[in-house]
């Protein structure tokens, strides 16, 4: 008897019951195995061996294993926060390598010892560094799909976190961005209604955030039992296909119970009742996993015993491994503040024909010179694009010449502009350029720039950098008042990882710029707004397109040998001017330009020291705890021996800057107080 070909739909069918099946049992097994980790890790805390704070995700565990095999590995982009251990293990993080992280290992990833356990980074998978600053990670992996839209790429961006992060402004500034620009973004939050201690009566009006987020135009919200594995697969698969077809960005709230402390140094019973530690346990999204697994016919009960049996002996062999591994070295710790580059000055002396030109036009030309060449980059903020092109003109041309996709104005929000830069940055692919429209307003961004940006490097072992250029206008003498004025880079100074730059008239500004945009490291620039338009100091003959200077070298800008006054910003033009007077007078005085203060150039600090023996430092912020100290202290330790006089330090009043003309001036650093500081000086 002749047997009956099956059909080709009869094909499919089997073989699409045979993938589900082996979905299934994968995500079982990435589920349990997150468990017995979680168990693992408990016991080794309490034995001391080198652990000392476990992350709980007990109750989490389906949920990141459905979200992470539901995706293509080495394809789309994970940002899990640090209770979705199951994610990582799912989409392929090595177990050793987390069993290491946690012992604060000395490993490939995961960020060798720089990190507390379960924050992330593995590039290979495409994981970027994660924090414990809760929330951060929403604008990052919204920036990061970006770069993926603007690449053509479709590639999904997964981030998650619990509950209480929604509550930060940087979760509601993502879906707002994500929508805005339709955004290929899954957006999980694990909602086992605790933060901490909090519970969401206290936490979210409304009781959850699905209801908020259903207000934003063009987001997907599904609202999930996150122990209910059907349910999670088909929101998932939802989620990853509106992604791939560029239809915009998903919100998956799955609802889970914490079972168990936050952490290790918890105790949950200070603020949850027993009847509420019991009723968490009775939901357990693994054991009605386990009930589903067997209702299907998917596995008999002893095939299961002898699967979770395997998979326990694997998570004790990882953990052994992993106490094999050494830890970091001593002599490491300051390794990977900034990827190593090295970029060797690019300058032509000789531009006679070259028009002079004011800083500003400089900065704009500088920023179509690089565009042309490399269309990677891309500028946003607020007010940058179309015909008004900021505030000051800066951009202005670029959205007209290069189009809407690379430069283009965010929403007002400084957290956005920030955390999605970092996150654009990620692909490797693209540099951006942002600008924040004052220095005064950085601060709503502060935590993506100090918390975030800063230390991405550092934080990963080396594993990622970002590229990412902030210009920001600053500095007063403009009537600006007191959110108008302010100069914020002894702040900024502060924070390890950054390149601060200060450029003091036109040529300088433009070859920094540049020698910004080619620095795989983030560099602050700040703009004089008072010498945007300066001419006398300021306006130089344009350098050419080619032209690029190192950042952390400063310029002797007048020779002396009497004293030396060390300035940046408005502070060099005064002190030039200052100087070229008090020469009359026969006091020679030698005039340092810093233009960075991060990499701070001490040699040409010490080198004019050691010649003149008297040091002024002038800068316009206030003077107490202004750069200005910090320079003085590395001279005093340094070259103490050759000081005649004490080191001297001038600054701005100690309070905010006015509006008025006269309260202004009476506030701001002026030449005359320059002027008088360095004859008094001279005379010691």
């Amino acid at each position: 008897m002749k047997t009956k070909t099956p059909s080709k739909q009869l094909i499919q069918d089997l073989l699409q019951a045979d993938k589900a099946k082996s979905q299934c049992l994968k995500t079982l097994e990435v589920a349990f195995k997150s468990r017995f980790v979680d168990e693992k890790m408990s016991k080794l805390v309490r034995q001391n061996k080198g652990g000392t704070f476990h992350m709980n995700c007990l109750g989490h565990e389906l949920v990141g294993s459905v979200c992470a095999l539901g995706l293509t590995q080495k394809k789309d982009w994970g940002l899990p926060y640090y209770r979705d251990r199951a994610f990582a293990l799912g989409l392929g993080c090595d177990m050793t390598e987390l069993f290491g992280s946690f012992l604060g290992r000395d490993i490939k990833h995961h960020s060798k010892g720089r990190m507390m356990p379960d924050h992330f980074s593995d590039k290979e998978l495409k994981i970027p560094v994660q924090s414990s600053v809760v929330g951060s990670q929403f604008l990052q992996a919204v920036g990061l799909a970006k770069g993926l839209q603007l690449s053509g790429k479709n590639e999904a961006v997964y981030v998650s976190s619990g509950d209480g992060a929604t509550s930060q402004g940087d979760f509601h500034e993502a879906l707002n961005f994500s929508c805005l620009h339709k955004l290929g973004v899954i957006f999980v939050v694990q909602d086992n209604g605790w933060a901490i201690s909090v519970p969401v009566e206290d936490q979210t009006a409304g009781g959850t955030i699905t209801k908020i987020a259903s207000g934003y135009e063009g987001l997907k919200v599904f609202d999930v039992d996150g122990g209910d594995y059907e349910k999670l697969s088909s929101a998932v698969k939802e989620s990853v296909d509106r992604a791939r077809n560029f239809e915009g960005p998903s919100l998956i709230v799955a609802k889970v119970p914490r079972i168990g402390p936050h952490s290790s140094s918890d105790d949950p019973k200070k603020y949850k009742t027993k009847e509420q530690i019991d009723q968490e346990a009775q939901l357990d999204p693994l054991e009605k996993f386990e009930t589903w697994i067997l209702k299907m016919g998917l596995l008999q009960e002893d095939e299961l015993d002898v699967l979770k049996a395997q998979w326990k002996d694997e998570v004790e062999i990882a953990s052994k491994q992993a106490e094999e591994i050494p830890f970091p070295s001593k002599e490491s710790v300051s390794d990977h503040i900034y990827k190593e580059f090295e970029l060797k000055s690019n300058v032509c002396p000789l531009r006679e024909k070259q028009e002079s030109i004011v800083m500003i036009d400089s900065i704009n030309h500088g920023l179509h010179e690089e565009f042309e060449k490399d269309p990677a980059i891309v500028v946003y903020g607020q007010d940058v694009a179309d015909g008004k092109g900021g505030v000051f003109g800066a951009t202005r041309g670029l959205t007209a010449k290069y189009g809407k996709q690379r430069c283009f104005n965010s929403p007002l929000a400084e957290s956005t502009i920030i955390g999605t830069a970092i996150g654009m940055s990620f692909d490797g692919i693209h540099k951006p350029v942002v600008e924040v429209q004052f220095s005064d307003y950085l601060w709503t961004g502060i935590n993506q720039l100090f918390n975030e940006l800063s230390s991405i490097h550092y934080r990963s072992g080396g594993e990622w950098n970002c590229p990412v250029v902030v210009r920001m206008p600053t500095g007063g003498y403009i009537q600006g008042g007191p959110y108008h004025s302010q100069s914020i880079e002894g702040f900024l100074a502060h924070c390890p990882g950054l390149k601060i730059v200060l450029p003091s008239n036109a040529e300088d500004a433009k070859r920094l710029l540049k020698a910004a945009i080619l620095d795989p490291n983030p560099v602050i620039i700040l703009e004089h707004k008072g010498l945007y338009r300066q001419r006398a100091f300021s306006a130089r003959a344009e350098p050419y397109e080619d032209e690029v200077d190192e950042i952390g070298k400063a310029k002797v800008i007048k020779s002396g040998k009497d004293l030396t006054l060390i300035t940046w910003g408005m502070t060099s033009v005064m002190g030039f001017e200052v100087a070229e007077k008090l020469e009359k007078q026969d006091i020679s005085v030698e005039v340092i330009d810093l233009r960075s203060i991060c990499p701070i150039d001490m040699e040409t600090i010490l080198t004019s020291v050691k010649k003149t023996g008297k040091v002024l430092i002038a800068h316009e912020a206030a003077k107490t705890c202004g750069f200005g100290a910090e320079i003085a202290a590395k001279i005093s330790e340094e070259v103490f021996e050759y000081l005649d006089a004490p080191i001297q330090r001038i600054g701005s009043q100690d309070s905010a800057v006015p509006y008025s003309k006269v309260l202004e001036d009476a506030h701001l650093l002026q030449k005359q107080d320059i002027e008088n500081a360095i004859v008094k000086l001279d005379s010691f």
